[in-house]
């Protein structure tokens, strides 16, 4: 059989055509898995919300007793902290939390003892600020996946991050001013 070479416009146009839909055909994948990402990340946050809002109502509904407690959940991790009066509340509180359905981890972090004092909160505040904004301007961390409670001069960081962002988190912390404790309770993505 013989064969010829030939050019068909028609298949060079169609070629030529295609040629910058590779592009636009990746930019379109990318914004579909960004979506599916927003998506999760929005549900995570919905959901860390819901456990948050459920686990105060629970505690503060069953115990009357004046106790400082705070309650953060991220990415389903909960910690407990605050000061409580005794070990049975301390263990009946950390009981409540994990029950609350989603609620995949808890650390209880509550401590024996008279509640902290308007100024010691405050202190915790700016704290925690400093820290957020110090993690913010770092670009080593995904100041975004890092979340900061402070309590009584310890900084609890929470998030999905990779080690050296840990490590940097950490360092950050570590060095602001009024720390006393960075404790870590991180998940790691590698």
């Amino acid at each position: 059989m013989n064969m010829r070479r030939f050019f068909n416009p028609g298949l060079f146009l169609i070629a030529f055509m295609l040629h910058g839909c590779a592009p636009v055909a990746t930019q379109e994948l990318d914004e579909n898995v960004w979506a599916a990402k927003e998506r999760a990340s929005n549900e995570a946050y919905r959901e860390d919300q819901r456990i948050e809002t459920v686990a105060v109502d629970h505690i503060y509904g069953q115990f009357k007793i004046l106790i400082h407690v705070n309650v953060t959940s991220f990415n389903r991790r909960v910690l407990i902290s605050g000061e409580v009066p005794d070990e049975s509340t301390r263990s009946a509180i950390e009981k409540i939390v994990t029950g609350i359905a989603g609620v995949r981890h808890v650390n209880n972090e509550l401590v024996i003892s008279e509640n902290s004092s308007l100024g010691s909160r405050s202190s915790d505040s700016m704290i925690t600020s400093k820290i957020k904004l110090q993690l913010a301007r770092d670009s080593r961390t995904g100041n975004d996946r890092i979340r900061v409670v402070s309590e009584n001069g310890t900084v609890f960081l929470m998030g999905n991050v990779k080690h050296v962002e840990a490590a940097a988190a950490a360092e950050i912390a570590s060095t602001t001013g009024g720390v006393r404790l960075v404790v870590k309770l991180f998940d790691y993505a590698d």
